[in-house]
């Protein structure tokens, strides 16, 4: 979905950027639809052209992570390790072990014993 401002919005970004030295690290990430309605000052566009900023364009917010994350996105519905939706998946999957392993009074990482109280199903 197109952004309003985005000249704007691209534009005040990069003076930031400009005052604090481009190292060619530095852009902005706008929805495609926007790409046609882009007027960039001289400044930015020379700025893009040498490599000093970035103005990436994407049509899905994968597309977006996968620019950020510098890995691909991958399908959240058969998640690959080497993807960001992998790890975050397995992420989410260790969480979920531990929490439950929390539950049943096991111990935590780092020695702590989980110890139920009374009243809480644990029997004392």
């Amino acid at each position: 979905q197109a952004i309003g401002g985005v000249n704007e919005k691209i534009e005040g970004f990069y003076e930031l950027c400009a005052a604090r030295g481009l190292d060619g690290t530095q852009g902005v990430v706008v929805p495609a639809s926007n790409v046609g309605h882009l007027m960039l000052g001289e400044e930015v566009v020379a700025a893009v052209g040498a490599g000093r900023f970035a103005v990436h364009a994407v049509r899905h917010v994968d597309e977006a992570l996968a620019l950020m994350a510098g890995m691909p996105a991958g399908d959240p519905l058969r998640p690959d390790p080497a993807t960001v939706n992998g790890r975050i998946a397995r992420r989410l999957h260790d969480y979920a072990q531990l929490r439950q392993g929390m539950r049943r009074g096991t111990r935590r990482p780092g020695g702590t014993i989980i110890v139920r109280r009374s009243g809480d199903g644990g029997g004392g």
